[in-house]
């Protein structure tokens, strides 16, 4: 795959939709993106593939085939992540791990000094990956979950504005290229 990272566009709206009623049926109420789109403290970055045939609208208008999507919040300097998901056959190919190092990174040029989300104690896969990355469990939301009433774990990354995380971000970024066979040098880690 040939995946790339870029800011979310107005046109990404449905599909970016239909992913998260995909990933997340129960979410109630489910997200309004047109909001989220001009919310000033929202930030949204979509995942595509160029090979991917690209989709057409109802204005015939050639729309890239989006893959995944992460949201982010800042407020008072601390990033929440709204969400995270990606479309479930294209799950275990690396696209998810691709959104959450664009995160970070964005995160760290809006100078954010820590960031925070909710995960199901039940998604061991998502717990691994977030601790891979920095972030540990610092608490829990009782009941968060409406469709089941699981707990959520609060899972937080605190020293993401340090040089030894910098340095470590760094490293994980060169193996996650290594794992997808992405060309090192590559436009992998550029927002178009």
């Amino acid at each position: 795959m040939s995946t790339h990272v870029r800011r979310m566009r107005w046109e990404d709206i449905p599909q970016v939709r239909g992913i998260d009623l995909a990933c997340f049926p129960t979410m109630m109420p489910p997200t309004n993106y047109e909001m989220e789109y001009i919310n000033p403290m929202a930030h949204y970055l979509v995942a595509y593939d160029e090979a991917v045939v690209p989709l057409e609208n109802a204005s015939g208008e050639r729309l890239q085939t989006i893959l995944g999507f992460i949201g982010l919040w800042l407020m008072a300097g601390e990033i929440h992540i709204i969400n995270l998901a990606v479309t479930p056959h294209t799950r275990r190919q690396g696209v998810g791990e691709l959104l959450l190092i664009h995160g970070i990174e964005l995160s760290m040029e809006l100078k954010a000094i820590l960031m925070t989300l909710e995960v199901r104690p039940s998604n061991l896969s998502a717990q691994a990956l977030y601790g891979k990355y920095g972030f540990s469990e610092r608490g829990v939301r009782r009941a968060y979950y409406l469709d089941n009433g699981e707990d959520a774990s609060i899972m937080t990354l605190d020293n993401m504005d340090t040089l030894e995380y910098n340095a470590a971000l760094c490293s994980l970024k060169t193996s996650y290229l290594q794992t997808w066979e992405v060309p090192v040098g590559g436009t992998v880690f550029v927002l178009t």
